[in-house]
């Protein structure tokens, strides 16, 4: 899956079946805000947008940035997969 930070728009973007899935985002003091998940009309697969949140993640770990999954979907992520909680800033809990 290859994922584009589109900096100027501030989201992680890519495309399946030719639909454009993106998840805004806000970086600030080290920690990456995941905001906003944008998806398709009549999207229901969760295993490529599991798959989009776990390259993000990545890059994160990679950037050292610390994630605040603020949109739902994002936070169902982080419940459902406990090997991400470490990214977690101190005092978030999900």
């Amino acid at each position: 899956m290859e994922i584009k930070d589109n900096e100027f728009s501030r989201q992680f973007e890519t495309t399946a079946d030719g639909k454009l899935l993106t998840i805004e985002y806000s970086v600030q003091e080290r920690k990456l805000f995941l905001t906003k998940v944008n998806l398709p009309e009549g999207f229901d697969n969760e295993e490529l947008l599991s798959e989009f949140i776990k390259n993000i993640l990545d890059t994160a770990e990679e950037k050292r940035l610390r994630v605040v999954p603020t949109h739902p979907k994002v936070a169902a992520f982080f419940r459902k997969n406990p090997k991400y909680k470490e990214m977690l800033p101190p005092g978030i809990r999900l």
